[in-house]
Order: structure tokens, then C-alpha cells, then sequence
């Protein structure tokens, strides 16, 4: 501020902000110096790249001590050529610092990775290959991988947590958690862990502000862990069951993902639904939003409402616009169900720990764009599930404590090929941290 107000100055429509240059350059002077400060105590974590930090620092206070210099020349009143000269270096000081500060938070291509065609939120982190088989396991997908969702914390020029991601080497070697890779236990490698924990969680990598993996991704990563986590081998060389071979062939040029699919809006447009019908759920406490921005569909949730038949009756109106579906820990049963099966464009439901059997199950055999259809904690069984066989664009089914038994998955396999049937129990670590003695105060 103090050298736009310096280089302003000199037009006589701005004569009057001379006086405020002293006491900004003053500011900028101690702010510069509680930034150096507060930097170099960061740089002593050793997270960083050292010559990165090197140059950030020695720009840092360079930039506090023309600060100084610039203050001290306006008070004496040099003259205005030279004092214009020096405004112009210490934004070019600013500008440099800010640009490495940049770089070590945000990794080096901070500027242009927008502008590229680099991964972003939502996107796969790995380019498409022509023939999955054929690749390279970790050059074309595992480290690609790596380099797009954790170098930019765990690469050559940051190490959050002593971690660095960008060799074997390295994730051998580990960080202060331990091992990120343990080749042939994905259990053990912190790497896995990690990205097992609930993204809520502090320790949850990546940071939930970053793009997160799918759950191909992930997949990938484990099974190239439990083959041994070789680095010159190609994805043929390596054991494939048949959980892992639709995973990996969503990564091939042209193939579906359906994981992307999942999130996918019908393309064919469609007209806003009945305000007043929007109205009067939210009213009951039922959460209606847009699936996305510039969108007439809608994803509408129960989680503070209860799915009375009145409400219920109400999302007939919206059969056009309602996509996304939540009923997770309501009172729905069976009967409701009658009301949900004439919702035609569904693409999602959501039926966690809800009351329906294998009879109020069969309701959605009439929905064909169902994807994803989550059972957890239900009294559904697998001869219930069977009779959604007809449902061909059915992606991901989770079944999770429900009453289908994991040795019923093979055959269910057979009659939903294209879909990911997800049983949970999986192991998540427990970290010292995740754990806070609360004890009572002390009375008198």
C-alpha cells in the first residue's frame, strides 16, 4: 500500500495520501519482520525444501530492510524520482517473496497448474492409458498418481511430517509416523492408513481442503502395495482378482469410470421445479440444493426431517428435477417405498439404517438410471438384491451390515457385473492423538 501510495502520489489528484506514506512504509516495515520471524520459526520444522528456503528468506529480509530504508528516504524527503525507483524495487521485492513463499506452500507450479491440464477437484488423477495391460504399473498410473494428489507435501520441495512420497526410497524410508510402504501389507503402510481415515480426521491425507483420491485410486494403490509395490513391472505381470480388473480397466483410454459416472447429472436439460413444492419441504426441515451450480436438479435429504407421507407425496412434483436421494437413519419403511418408485429420474438413494426389507427393496426395479444404492445397517438380503437385476446402469452398491453375507458376493458378481458391491469392515488406525482424556473439574 505504501508504494502504490508513493506511486500515486505524484499525480496532483492524489497529493493528499502523501501524508499516509511514512506511517504505511512503518507498518510494512514491522509486518515484513514479524513475517520473518514467524517464517524462519517454520523453516526449523525441516519440512522444507532448504534452498527454496534460503532464497524465501533472504527475500524476506531484504524486503523488511527496504521497508526501512523507504520509510526513512520519505521522511528525509529525497527526491521524488528516487523515491518513485524505490517503490517500484521494494513491489518487486514483495513480489519475488511472495512468489517462493508461494511455491514452498503450494509447490513450484502453483501459477501455471491452473492454466494446465493438471487433475483437478473431482478428476482423475491419472492420465489415460491405451492399453492398461501393458502399462507400467508405477510410471504410468502409481506415480502419477502420487505426483497430482501428495508431492505438493510430500515431494522434493516440501516434507510435511519428514514424509516424502516421490521414490520408493522415500516411502520405504517413511516419515514420523513410520513407513508410508510396506510392499505386500497395505495395512501397515502409513501411506494407506492415512487415506483410510475419515476425512474429518487431522491426520486424513490429503488435507480435506485438496482434491481427494476416488475410490479406483485408492484401490489401485492397495493392490499395488499387496503385489509388493514393484517399481518395473507391468500391470499384467501382477495377480488381478476379478475386484481389482474393473478398477483397472476404468483407468484405459475410453473406458468408463464409475466413479466419475456416479456423479454424473442427466444431460438432457430440465425446467425448475415447483417453488412453492421447495418451499414446503424446507419448511418441514427437509434439505433441498441444486446438485450443482447453474443446475435444475436436485438432491434432497431427510436428515433433519421425518419422510411422513405427506412429505413424501410431495417429491412427486419434483420427479423431474430430483436426482439424489438421502433416507439414511429415517423412519422409511416399506410402504414409502410405493412413493419412491414412481421417482423415475433417480440416480442416488441413500437407504442407511432405515426399516426396508426385500419387499420395499423391489420398488426400485422400475428406476433404470439408479447408480448408486447404499443398504448399509438394512434387513435387505441377497434375494432381494437379485431382483434389481435389471438395473444395468447400477454402479455401487453398499452392503455394509446389512443382511447380505459376503459369501453371497461371487454370485451377486455375476448378475451385476458393472457394479462395485461394497461390503466395509475395514481396519482404520488408531492414532495416540485421536484419543482426549476428559476429566471432570475439581469442586471445592
Amino acid at each position: 500500500m505504501g508504494c502504490l501510495f508513493q506511486l500515486l502520489s505524484r499525480y496532483p489528484k492524489f497529493s493528499g495520501i502523501k501524508g499516509a506514506i511514512p506511517l504505511t512504509y512503518l507498518l510494512g516495515f514491522f509486518g515484513a519482520v514479524f513475517s520473518c520471524l514467524s517464517g524462519y520459526l517454520l523453516s526449523q520444522s525441516g519440512d522444507y525444501d532448504g534452498n527454496l528456503v534460503g532464497i524465501h528468506q533472504w527475500l524476506g529480509i531484504s524486503t523488511a530492510v527496504f521497508s526501512l530504508v523507504s520509510y526513512l528516504m520519505v521522511q528525509k524527503a529525497v527526491r521524488e524520482l528516487i523515491l518513485n525507483l524505490s517503490a517500484t524495487g521494494l513491489l518487486l521485492l514483495i513480489t519475488l517473496t511472495g512468489h517462493y513463499g508461494g511455491s514452498l506452500t503450494h509447490g513450484s507450479d502453483y501459477l501455471t497448474s491452473a492454466l494446465t491440464d493438471s487433475p483437478e477437484k473431482g478428476a482423475s488423477a491419472i492420465p489415460p492409458v491405451v492399453n492398461v495391460q501393458q502399462a507400467m504399473v508405477y510410471t504410468h498410473m502409481v506415480q502419477p498418481l502420487l505426483k497430482n494428489r501428495c508431492y505438493s507435501c510430500h515431494g522434493s520441495e516440501k516434507q510435511k511430517g519428514k514424509l516424502r512420497l516421490d521414490s520408493r526410497e522415500f516411502m520405504l524410508k517413511g516419515g514420523e509416523e513410520g513407513k508410508a510402504l510396506v510392499p505386500g501389507s497395505a495395512e501397515e503402510s502409513a501411506l494407506i492408513k492415512r487415506l483410510l481415515l475419515p476425512i474429518s480426521n487431522e491426520d486424513h491425507m490429503p488435507p480435506k481442503e485438496k482434491p481427494q483420491l476416488s475410490a479406483q485410486e485408492l484401490a489401485l494403490l492397495e493392490w499395488w502395495i499387496k503385489e509388493g509395490a514393484d517399481i518395473n513391472k507391468k500391470v499384467q505381470d501382477l495377480k488381478q482378482n476379478e475386484k481389482i480388473k474393473p478398477v483397472l480397466l476404468s483407468f484405459q483410454t475410453g473406458a468408463k469410470k464409475a466413479a466419475d459416472k456416479i456423479l454424473e447429472i442427466p444431460a438432457q436439460e430440465v425446467g425448475k421445479a415447483d417453488a412453492k413444492v421447495i418451499a414446503d419441504l424446507k419448511a418441514a426441515g427437509v434439505v433441498v440444493i441444486p446438485v450443482t451450480n447453474n443446475s435444475n436438479y436436485l438432491s434432497v435429504s431427510f436428515v433433519t426431517a421425518k419422510p411422513s407421507a405427506n412429505l413424501l407425496t410431495l417429491l412427486k412434483s419434483l420427479n423431474s428435477q430430483l436426482i439424489w436421494l438421502n433416507l439414511a437413519n429415517t423412519s422409511i419403511d416399506d410402504k414409502g417405498m410405493e412413493v419412491i418408485a414412481g421417482l423415475k429420474n433417480l440416480v442416488r438413494i441413500n437407504l442407511t439404517q432405515t426399516g426396508i426389507t426385500d419387499q420395499g427393496l423391489s420398488r426400485l426395479k422400475t428406476i433404470s438410471s439408479l447408480q448408486y444404492l447404499n443398504l448399509t445397517g438394512t434387513k435387505v438380503t441377497a434375494k432381494g438384491l437379485i431382483g434389481l437385476k435389471g438395473l444395468k446402469e447400477l454402479q455401487q452398491v453398499y452392503l455394509y451390515q446389512s443382511a447380505v453375507n459376503k459369501t453371497e458376493e461371487q454370485g451377486l458378481k455375476k448378475l451385476f457385473p458393472k457394479a462395485v458391491l461394497d461390503f466395509g469392515g475395514y481396519q482404520v488406525p488408531t492414532f495416540a492423538k485421536d484419543t482426549t482424556e476428559v476429566k471432570p473439574p475439581v469442586t471445592s
